[in-house]
């Protein structure tokens, strides 16, 4: 959330913290914290929350983005093929 400050110091619009997830229940655990649980992931420590007061708070707002749409696997996923040339293009530019 500093960078939404600086950003907004340095003159530039921001309105709020978009967050991409491909992960549904992730999402649902995001964006209503505890009161979406089970009993699997009672243990999951409060740290982990928040995004969650974040989001309560009106400071970031979570977008559901389709795993094939998820340009940050290029950084955290071995890749192959036509995805691979896909996400290279999207963050390098086209390659001839």
């Amino acid at each position: 959330m500093e960078k939404k400050l600086f950003m907004k110091w340095q003159g530039y619009p921001v309105e709020k913290n978009i967050l991409y997830q491909d992960n549904t229940s992730a999402i649902l655990l995001e964006e209503n914290g505890r009161k979406s649980t089970g009993k699997q992931s009672r243990a999951i420590n409060i740290q982990y929350f928040f995004i969650t007061d974040q989001v309560e708070k009106g400071n970031a707002k979570i977008k559901y983005c389709p795993t094939d749409d998820m340009i940050a696997d290029f950084m955290t996923k071995p890749l192959q093929g036509e995805k691979f040339r896909k996400f290279r293009d999207l963050i390098l530019g086209p390659q001839d």
